[in-house]
């Protein structure tokens, strides 16, 4: 049996490993450090999806030693924490490989913008903030609001949107040092001008440079519990259009520039008024299920094209250029809370079911369990996924959603 190495996958990327099986390839699971980060103990991994799981203990030798006995095909990251140990792996090994030259700036966000912005792109006014009183001053200069966040986490952990330098430095304080969701310590702290616009995030796959567009999403965004952007659904939108050409020309160009020539990537970009500007990169397949989503929409999705760049090159070449077409409208939404303590129950629940495009509800916040503000990415109490081939009836169902989310919508004690 052929194998495929995957770092650092979890239940939020378990279906990368199903894909390969599917294909006829075992996955060998390589855990990129011996504790499991926090944003990953409440979705462990299936040890059943692999013939044998590796744990990185530091030291890269002894890994690859282990990994070489399965003479893999292919190493891929299945998650943020895991791209820059399967840099490492894919490259001593042989394989197909983004290389180790720009890891650091495919997983530091200051890094990151740092390399786009030399290869002439729009990116970002940013600052790598050293001191409290170099931040203040940076931020009289920049004037108006400003995001301050960990130059290395995931998801929006960390996120502050600053209208003031004392705000600002408040942030700073807060996070220097702290431990992320990814279970890092916070090291350094950036600080990076507002960019104002519709953020919109693409999947995609590449092989010898050449990218795929697999899904182009567009974000909704709530001013909600205080936090002026907190994320509220995305839904996606047709390859085609003037939009979308400009996202595509941008995201590639990024790509080229952070070394990106291999395998998935999960690109955010706001559309600002003066064009395009690259909000961050992973070097990995999409989260919050989106390349299923995308399946059930189109047809196929980051976890497949990523199969055929890896395991099947003519394939993957031969339809690399080829649009993705829109077979159902999806929409995931996220509801959204705006209190604390425990939930009785959600009284409009039967409203929710009665959804026209309703596919299905996650809630992650159950009748009796804590429930507390939604502040950020990883405090929603439920999400709802819609699905239908019209797409009014889906834009529909997504606007009675947000008349529904409020307190009325949540009994808690």
């Amino acid at each position: 049996m052929r194998n495929i190495a995957i770092v650092d996958t979890y239940a939020t990327s378990r279906r990368l490993a199903q894909k390969f099986r599917e294909a006829g390839f075992a996955c060998v699971r390589v855990q990129s450090s011996e504790e499991t980060p926090a944003f990953y103990r409440s979705s462990p991994f299936n040890p059943d999806d692999f013939a044998a799981n590796i744990v990185h203990s530091g030291s890269l030798h002894e890994t690859l030693g282990k990994l070489a006995a399965f003479q893999p095909v292919a190493v891929i990251a299945g998650g943020e924490t895991g791209v820059e140990l399967a840099d490492a792996l894919s490259e001593a090994l042989g394989l197909l490989s983004n290389g180790t030259r720009l890891s650091s700036a495919r997983r530091n966000k200051y890094t990151m913008i740092e390399t786009v912005r030399a290869a002439g792109l729009r990116a970002a006014e940013q600052l790598l903030i050293g001191s409290k009183g170099q931040l203040q001053r940076w931020h009289e200069q920049i004037g108006g609001r400003i995001v301050v966040k960990p130059a290395r986490s995931a998801a929006s952990d960390g996120v502050h949107f600053c209208d003031s330098p004392e705000e600002a430095v408040a942030a700073y304080e807060e996070l220097l040092g702290k431990e992320n969701i990814l279970s890092e310590s916070n090291e350094a702290v950036v600080a990076q001008e507002y960019l104002v616009g519709t953020e919109y995030f693409l999947n995609t796959v590449s092989r010898a440079g050449r990218m795929h567009v697999c899904d182009i999403w567009r974000t909704v965004r709530a001013d909600v519990n205080g936090i002026p952007d907190l994320l509220a659904g995305f839904y996606i939108v047709p390859v085609e259009g003037a939009v979308q050409e400009k996202l595509i020309s941008y995201a590639t160009a990024s790509l080229d520039a952070l070394g990106i020539e291999y395998g998935p990537a999960h690109i955010e970009i706001k559309m600002t008024p003066d064009g395009p500007c690259l909000v961050e990169v992973g070097a990995r397949v999409g989260g919050a299920d989106s390349p299923y989503y995308a399946e059930l929409a189109t047809g196929e999705s980051q976890l497949n094209w990523s199969v055929d760049a890896y395991t099947d090159p003519e394939r993957f070449d031969a339809r690399c250029s080829e649009p993705y077409r829109m077979r159902q409208h999806f929409a995931s939404v996220v509801m959204m809370s705006p209190s604390k303590g425990t939930l009785r129950s959600y009284p409009f629940m039967s409203r929710v079911e009665q959804l026209e495009s309703l596919y299905d509800i996650r809630p992650t916040v159950n009748p009796g369990d804590p429930i507390t503000y939604s502040v950020d990415d990883t405090s929603s109490p439920m999400t709802v996924n819609l699905m239908h081939r019209s797409e009014g009836i889906v834009m529909r169902d997504m606007a009675t959603l947000r008349y529904l989310d409020g307190p009325a919508f949540y009994d808690i004690v």
